[in-house]
């Protein structure tokens, strides 16, 4: 069956049972718990204590920094289509959601013996480039079961509920971190910032924090189960490529519009994820930001986006996805200009420029999964969004890469902006002629 696809059409059909709001709640609660990782791992806490002073020189930090996300980004290429194509056919979804769930969670919490000396900056720097591409393997998961916990009319509300609570649990999260551990002289059990002690600790309440919230949408949402029309013979890992390749061949052929907008998507979702993964770096090494200033400055950023997701997430079912997503590039792409251009202004600059780039983060990224998910037959969300993971964070090498070579070149941390500004404006520039209206997938 072919179907046409609007803002408000419907791309799924069949008798699947109408997904209860229990079943939405613990499907989002992982979206909350994965704060930790995304927002106090990656942005505001861990990287910022990674490129600071007590590993080296600061911005040839931060440059190691972006080239060790960059071969995370390329791993990510090469394992998330045909592990989410064989979780489709396996019928384990939610199983492999868990194993790399919690993988996550103990690299995490081995974030705790990074110690702030130049010789433990390789061990901090792997485990955060680990921890990414087990983190965006989960992901391909948790994408995937969005079509069982929403339907064609409420995927948009449903997608920016997750990525809204996401942001909530990190304003949760920071506050406990921050008032319970960094900003003290001596915090909570006597914690104290000698030898990065109020860090690494705030890395295990991270990684408990993300396990404990896991927990709902292992428990609560249903196994997955592929229909019958969607039954794949079992194959070998490698052979899992071969299939992928003529998937992707007949993707070509039949709807090629898709295929454009996974490679759009590739470059301006990987600009997004530059944006929060160098935020706290540039907010410290460029605006002067403390490691208590930074995390004041996450949680208010946090609750724009947050606010923000979850109110354009019913525009974005009423208007279509790729409405939302060309204002919040432009949106995007101004703020960040106004940041690299006003980088001698002062704190003030970051604090209204940077919060306007968190304004339009949270609904690019939420449109951008209903976009794709609206045209997912049943039975192929784990694989498409297995491509979509590859084409994207996996090409997570374009920013971080930008970023690193614009910081090289240039010799300062704050160039590394306008490497994130190039990335969102490909990006853009792609998505411009890509379809808004197109068949279903078959």
């Amino acid at each position: 069956m072919t179907e046409t696809l609007d803002g408000e059409g419907a791309a799924h059909t069949g008798s699947a049972p109408t997904p209860t709001r229990g079943a939405v709640l613990a499907w989002s609660l992982w979206d909350w718990g994965s704060a930790a990782f995304n927002a106090v791992v990656t942005t505001f806490v861990f990287a910022v204590y990674l490129t600071g002073s007590s590993f080296g020189d600061e911005d040839a930090v931060a440059a190691q920094l972006g080239w060790a996300l960059a071969i995370a980004g390329l791993l990510i290429a090469v394992l998330a289509p045909v592990t989410g194509a064989r979780s489709d056919s396996s019928g384990r979804r939610k199983f492999w959601l868990g194993v790399n769930t919690f993988i996550v969670v103990a690299l995490t919490a081995g974030m705790f013996f990074v110690l702030p000396s130049p010789e433990y900056l390789l061990l901090g720097l792997v485990l955060l480039a680990a921890g990414n591409v087990f983190f965006e393997l989960a992901g391909v998961s948790y994408n995937a079961m969005l079509a069982q916990v929403s339907t064609p009319r409420t995927i948009g509300k449903v997608s920016g509920f997750g990525w809204g609570m996401g942001y909530i649990g990190g304003i949760v999260l920071l506050l406990i971190v921050y008032f319970g551990f960094i900003s003290p002289e001596v915090g909570l059990f006597g914690v104290t910032s000698e030898n990065g002690l109020a860090v690494r600790v705030t890395m295990l309440i991270a990684a408990a924090w993300f396990g404990l919230f896991a927990l709902p949408l292992l428990l609560r949402v249903p196994e997955y189960r592929a229909p019958d029309a969607a039954a794949r013979a079992k194959v070998g890992f490698f052979q899992s490529y071969v299939e992928l390749g003529h998937d992707v061949a007949r993707l070509w052929k039949t709807n090629r519009q898709v295929v454009y907008f996974l490679v759009a998507s590739a470059i301006f979702r990987d600009g997004l994820a530059g944006v929060f993964t160098f935020g706290g770096v540039l907010a410290a090494s460029v605006f002067g930001f403390s490691p208590g200033e930074v995390i004041i400055f996450a949680i208010a950023a946090n609750v724009v986006a947050g606010i923000a997701t979850i109110s354009v997430g019913v525009l974005d079912d009423r208007l279509g996805a790729k409405p939302v997503i060309v204002t919040a590039l432009v949106g995007l792409i101004i703020s960040g200009s106004l940041v690299f251009l006003l980088h001698d202004g002062g704190q003030i600059v970051f604090w209204t420029a940077g919060l306007a780039l968190c304004l339009f983060v949270g609904p690019a990224q939420s449109a951008s999964r209903t976009f794709l998910a609206r045209i997912i037959p049943a039975g192929r969300e784990g694989e498409v969004f297995g491509l979509y993971a590859t084409t994207g964070r996996a090409a997570s090498f374009l920013a971080p890469t930008a970023f690193a070579l614009m910081v090289t070149f240039f010799g300062a941390t704050y160039w590394g902006i306008l490497g994130i500004v190039l990335v969102l404006v490909i990006g853009l520039l792609l998505l411009l002629p890509v379809k808004a209206r197109q068949n279903q997938m078959g």
